[in-house]
């Protein structure tokens, strides 16, 4: 296995949830991170938490072409070098798919499957030449899944997307050399439904537990973070293309409230 010492990733999402996480992860070993966030109070509250001169925090909208490419390219001077990229910025908007709103639909795709196609053409051209190029993109068990979170559509086939893109995205950089992993994530305590619409969360509450009596908890954002070092560590001739991880912890859908 690879040591990361030294190596300078990129992490998009990163003020918090797996993004936070997996940022946190990579300094402890021993990697630089240019984290990127949209929210520039949040980020800046992260970047001083987790502290450190390998670490640089950049506000920018993954779904804003050209602010990617310019705070990548900043990310690269300011660590003189770049190993690789995770993909992990999105956001969800619960509700039924007769009642989406056209700007939760558009703000879901532009983020969560756009944004991945432009942040992963701004890295290309910077990770080559590199000794151990390394894309991963995070994906959801929401994808697959129908025992994950109810009223979900736009979210899980967004994902369901990255996960296609990323298997063309593969072949497409085996000649370089780059190896593009997707990990698909169950559910985690996050944060991440913190700034849902509460009556149609819990709509979506009780659609889902009306699938299914029981679900699966107990994963930390911090084991999905190892995850993704696992696969940063892989030996430049092996790449993890796809990796499922979800919590094994059975319990009654009834007393998640």
């Amino acid at each position: 296995m690879q040591d990361l010492s030294g190596n300078a990733y990129i992490v998009t999402g990163a003020s918090k949830g797996f993004g936070r996480a997996i940022s946190a992860a990579l300094l402890a070993a021993g990697a630089q991170v240019g984290m990127i966030a949209r929210n520039a109070e949040t980020l800046r509250q992260a970047v001083e938490e987790l502290g450190g001169e390998r670490l640089l925090g950049l506000a920018a909208d993954v779904f804003d072409s050209e602010q990617i490419a310019a705070a990548f390219a900043q990310i690269k001077a300011g660590f003189g070098r770049l190993d690789g990229l995770v993909n992990n910025a999105g956001l969800a908007h619960p509700s039924s798919v007769e009642h989406l709103r056209r700007e939760q639909v558009l703000q879901q795709v532009n983020t969560n499957y756009l944004g991945v196609v432009f942040c992963c053409q701004a890295v290309i051209p910077l990770l080559r030449g590199t000794d151990n190029p390394r894309i991963v993109n995070i994906s959801s068990a929401s994808a697959w899944h129908l025992d994950e979170m109810a009223h979900l559509s736009i979210y899980a086939s967004s994902k369901a997307a990255v996960e296609r893109f990323s298997r063309d995205l593969a072949l497409e950089l085996q000649p370089d050399g780059i190896g593009v992993t997707c990990i698909r994530p169950g559910a985690a305590v996050t944060g991440f439904a913190a700034n849902w619409d509460m009556e149609k969360f819990t709509a979506a509450v009780q659609s889902w537990q009306r699938s299914g009596p029981h679900m699966n908890i107990g994963m930390t954002v911090q084991e999905v973070a190892e995850t993704v070092l696992h696969c940063l560590r892989q030996p430049r001739h092996v790449a993890v293309d796809l990796l499922e991880v979800r919590p094994k912890q059975l319990v009654d859908k009834l007393k998640i409230q």
